[in-house]
């Protein structure tokens, strides 16, 4: 049996549950898990599930295990991660700050911006929490946090603006993807990518009516407003486009030149090869 694993965060659900609701079939039974993205990033260094939503940060760390899928992927195009403080609070050189993982791409971000900060793990859903109680200084907000949060918080930094910054550029800001076990048959790996894709395609199609199902069983934190407004910005491609395989070969150098990668990586060399099957069969 297959085991697939993504994070509860609203895009994530949105691309999976066409497949849930049998929308798609898969070539192979499936169990699924629904993890914090640390857990994710961590359980993915173990090898734990055959497919998985990983942090793109971590992604180098994985690639002799793991191939990156085209599909399901999150990027950021002008909008991102959020700094944010209390209004009250006047960040210091070496202020205490709330990050979501250490594999997370906006903790490498952060941490090459800002490397003096103090920096604390905590789960995504906590850190507002810890930032109105004192606790940190500040927290990076994620997921559909960065859609509202309390109104004694602020905007310190916009994490777009550091990867601008970070990057020279404006490339889309990888976030998150999919990853699959390199173990895999590569007819089976090819044909699950396949649909996992029309899986995504079909929620997007369907949008209103898998808003509306993914709304009535609870299986999302938000209201109906900020689920449309969420899924704008992040479910919205079921394939890499070249300026975003650009902007993960753009992350992978930056992290590489700053030694957190034992090599350079191109994204590219690491997607399954579709053409073996057209090849094959011919």
């Amino acid at each position: 049996m297959l085991s697939i694993a993504h994070s509860p965060d609203a895009d994530d659900i949105f691309m999976f549950y066409a497949i849930a609701f049998g929308w798609v079939d898969l070539p192979k039974a499936f169990s699924h898990h629904a993890l914090d993205i640390e857990t994710l990033n961590t359980q993915a260094l173990q090898g734990v599930h055959d497919i998985s939503a990983i942090s793109f940060a971590l992604y180098p760390l994985i690639a002799e295990q793991y191939a990156l899928l085209r599909c399901a992927a999150s990027f950021g195009q002008g909008y991102g991660p959020k700094l944010i403080r209390k209004v009250s609070t006047k960040l210091k050189k070496n202020f205490k700050v709330a990050l979501s993982g250490r594999y997370t791409t906006n903790a490498l971000l952060f941490r090459l911006y800002y490397p003096h900060a103090r920096v604390v793990y905590q789960n995504f859903l906590e850190i507002e929490g810890a930032v109105l109680r004192g606790e940190v200084d500040a927290g990076v907000l994620i997921h559909e946090s960065i859609l509202d949060f309390h109104p004694d918080l602020v905007v310190e930094k916009e994490l777009w603006e550091v990867w601008c910054e970070l990057s020279s550029s404006e490339l889309p800001l990888p976030l998150g993807g999919m990853v699959l076990r390199r173990s895999i048959p590569l007819i089976q790996a090819i044909s699950l990518e396949k649909k996992l894709t029309q899986a995504i395609d079909l929620a997007l199609e369907y949008s209103p009516l898998l808003s509306t199902m993914l709304l009535e069983r609870g299986l999302v934190r938000v209201d109906a407003q900020k689920l449309s407004t969420y899924l704008k910005l992040y479910a919205n491609a079921s394939t890499l486009s070249p300026e975003q395989i650009e902007g993960l070969n753009t992350l992978f150098a930056l992290g590489f030149k700053h030694g957190l990668y034992p090599a350079p990586l191109r994204a590219s060399h690491q997607l399954i090869p579709t053409r073996y099957q057209s090849l094959r069969f011919s």
